[in-house]
């Protein structure tokens, strides 16, 4: 019996992001080379509205590689619904979620894929430090998350942006999800699952 090939989703949302595209594209495909025996990739990138040459860059990618895909905003409606429209479009039995600005590495995850190898449906990346924030941004952002969480009943783990891996069967709940005002971080970690 020949193995089901298993399909990587990778969303990613894109603003503004002109000058690393195509360094973070070349960074993702080797990245996840290594996994071409297991996973067919594709790379889904939305592009929230961005007015430099984002979309141009995108396209010419698109016209190169069959595993890209490109949604276009016809303006800015922000990180949480691009996001959630890379997850609707998004047809993995895995699904990570990455910025194209390169501050999370894409080789992390081959290592979010061994920890879904040993069950978990969840996989979260964590920063071990946050290169070019201001001290006052990183103050806040910790006080946030922290106040946050006290004031919820669901466990947002700490110092977890939006890179993550997700099983197929959180994207599905998730999707089942359509809150107008998204907060994905939170929508995640209130599904339970694995994490």
């Amino acid at each position: 019996m020949i193995p089901h090939v298993k399909t990587l989703s990778v969303v990613i949302p894109v603003y503004f992001e002109e000058a690393v595209l195509e360094t973070f594209y070349r960074r993702v495909v080797e990245a996840l080379a290594p996994l071409e025996a297991e996973f067919n990739l594709e790379l889904v990138f939305v592009n929230d509205g961005s007015m430099d040459r984002s979309l141009e860059i995108l396209l010419a990618l698109r016209a190169q590689d069959t595993r890209v895909k490109v949604l276009h905003f016809s303006r800015n409606f922000g990180h949480q619904i691009a996001v959630t429209a890379g997850i609707d479009h998004a047809s993995g039995d895995l699904v990570a979620i990455i910025d194209a600005d390169l501050q999370d590495p894409p080789e992390v995850i081959l290592e979010m894929i061994e920890h879904w190898r040993q069950g978990s449906k969840v996989v979260y990346g964590v920063r071990a430090e946050r290169k070019g924030e201001s001290p006052f941004k990183l103050v806040t952002a910790k006080v946030f998350y922290r106040l946050l969480g006290r004031l919820s009943e669901v466990k947002i783990p700490l110092d977890t942006g939006d890179f993550r891996l997700m099983d197929r069967i959180v994207v599905e709940r998730l999707r089942e999800m359509r809150e107008e005002s998204r907060y994905i971080r939170g929508m995640i970690s209130w599904l339970g699952f694995k994490q």
